[in-house]
């Protein structure tokens, strides 16, 4: 079996639990849409996109979901809520292999990168740092070293986060004074972890977008500082959203894929809501790849986003 094949119990019922209340929110919905029906027809088809949108899928990802199922709908004729939801998951896990890439290995980082740094960024609020000390603890369990470096300087309370999950999972957190340059902490961090041989350096930085101008010179700055010490840095520049906001999720996606080169996504926050809808939207409407999902407090509690599980997960036994 492949790495991909594993995906254990605990692991699946975390999924399973997760995305408990988007299933229920949905599949109620969709079972009122089409109550007494025997055919899809229009109105099933405008009450099913009502359900989509009103789940946080998007309104476009919604329109291209709604047109396939009107292909097939058309060459079929007549289905059943039972054959709608067939079909429906169907169209949801073509769409996400479409528009995202593969799958990943776990939490593993290529072996020819060393460090593999990660730039993290992400509004305050979203679960970034979490989400930062969750990878590290995934990393550092995957037999990786870690080094983290704490450049949101601009909040005390960032900076203490960040070193309260150093020291729960055991790895060290560069910082310096309150209001240092971010720049100036990265480039330490870099610095420190080449010196250590270290396999996985992971950056915070400051989540603000009241000036996506002055964000894009910040980010930016970070990332020139960091190529004197490491040429390739960042090798990936993640994006933090928080699922529970569902349309502010969205926003908050367009602005910074603006701001910055984003090359991954993390959306946290998951578990307690019923808008994982937009775990799907997200990854149509930017086609840059989910790589992580958060699906509760506990430090196992941060998946790698793997589509076909996902799919599983949300329809269950209703399809």
């Amino acid at each position: 079996m492949g790495l991909l094949s594993f995906f254990s119990k605990e692991k699946k019922e975390t999924l399973d639990k997760g995305l408990s209340k988007t299933k229920e929110s949905v599949f109620g919905k969709i079972a009122r849409a089409v109550a007494g029906k025997s055919k899809v027809d229009d109105e099933v088809l405008d009450n099913l996109e009502e359900v989509l949108i009103t789940s946080d899928v998007g309104v476009e990802t919604t329109l291209n979901i709604i047109q396939r199922i009107e292909k097939r709908a058309a060459a079929e004729k007549y289905m059943n809520v039972q054959e709608l939801n067939t079909i429906l998951r169907d169209e949801i896990a073509a769409l996400l292999t479409e528009n995202n890439s593969d799958d990943v290995d776990d939490f593993e980082t290529p072996i020819e990168t060393k460090p593999y740094v990660i730039m993290v960024v992400g509004v305050n609020g979203v679960g970034k740092t979490t989400t930062i000390g969750k990878l590290a603890y995934q990393f550092k369990k995957a037999g990786k070293t870690v080094y983290l470096g704490a450049a949101d300087t601009f909040r005390a309370a960032a900076v203490e986060q960040l070193c309260i999950w150093g020291e729960r999972v055991n790895v060290p957190v560069i910082k310096q004074k309150m209001g240092a340059d971010p720049a100036s902490v990265a480039f330490d961090t870099l610095s420190s972890a080449v010196a250590n041989n270290a396999d996985v350096v992971i950056i915070d930085t400051a989540g603000r977008l009241h000036n996506k101008a002055g964000l894009m010179n910040e980010l930016t700055k970070i990332k020139n500082v960091m190529k004197k010490v490491v040429p390739d840095a960042p090798n990936e520049v993640l994006l933090v959203l928080d699922g529970s906001t569902g349309q502010n999720a969205f926003e908050q996606a367009r602005q910074f894929t603006l701001a910055t080169e984003v090359t991954a996504m993390a959306i946290t926050k998951l578990d307690g809501t019923a808008k994982g809808g937009v775990v799907i939207g997200i990854s149509d409407q930017f086609k840059i790849p989910v790589k992580y999902i958060g699906l509760g407090e506990g430090m196992e509690d941060l998946q790698v986003f793997r589509k076909k599980e996902f799919v599983d997960s949300l329809f269950g036994d209703n399809a």
